[in-house]
């Protein structure tokens, strides 16, 4: 058996991750293609959340690793779990959709199935993950990563860097930028409100005009 987990993290200040939960995930779409997990979806309706990465890796079908790494969750983490490239089964179901939850967790992102799902939409617990299954991993102990890189959906994603998800989906902002990104949507966000595009389109001003699609006669 051969595990390896790496040293705890320095998670990022309460207020950035606030500012996270403030913004949505397609305010960041808007500013920059990198950093979105594609192909996975909420497994339940869920709300914002926002939290620092902690990553576990898995050899497809042993699912220890993740067992592992609930004793290392502290309030606030986000749970990212990298199947080693297995989209067909499930290492996170409604148990441990309610154990993360009870620890402190504020969701888990999952490079493959879930399972358990009336469970998981029960406990309102975030889980974004390829879709639902009822074939699952196992826990017979024969290797893993906790608390080192791994890879989701393309996107490489170190411990400790900042994720965050909503309806729309999930997306990963390393942590030297964490600070930075979050100013940027929130000035984007107020932007976004002051033009407010339905109200001004109703008193009659061309959408393109408003956004810049348009720019005007040339002279």
């Amino acid at each position: 058996m051969s595990f390896l987990i790496g040293p705890d993290f320095a998670r990022p200040d309460a207020s950035v991750v606030e500012a996270f939960t403030r913004v949505g995930t397609a305010a960041l779409g808007h500013l920059t293609d990198f950093g979105f997990l594609h192909g996975l979806r909420p497994v339940a309706p869920c709300g914002p959340f926002a939290g620092p990465a902690l990553t576990v890796r898995i050899p497809h079908v042993d699912a220890t690793a993740v067992h592992r790494a609930m004793s290392l969750i502290r309030p606030g983490d986000v749970l990212v779990i990298d199947q080693s490239g297995d989209h067909r089964r499930s290492s996170f179901g409604g148990t441990l959709a309610g154990i993360a939850a009870d620890l402190g967790a504020v969701a888990a992102v999952v490079d493959g199935a879930s399972n358990d799902v009336a469970e998981i939409h029960e406990s309102g617990f975030p889980v974004h993950s390829r879709g639902v299954t009822s074939l699952t991993t196992r826990v017979l102990g024969l290797e893993g990563r906790i608390n080192t890189p791994v890879s989701v959906a393309g996107v490489a994603v170190l411990p400790g860097d900042l994720v965050f998800g909503d309806g729309d989906g999930v997306a990963v902002v390393p942590a030297a930028e964490a600070a930075a990104v979050a100013e940027r949507l929130l000035r984007f966000e107020d932007e976004t409100a002051r033009l407010d595009l339905r109200g001004s389109v109703r008193a009659g001003r061309a959408l393109a005009a408003l956004t810049g699609a348009d720019p005007g006669p040339r002279s």
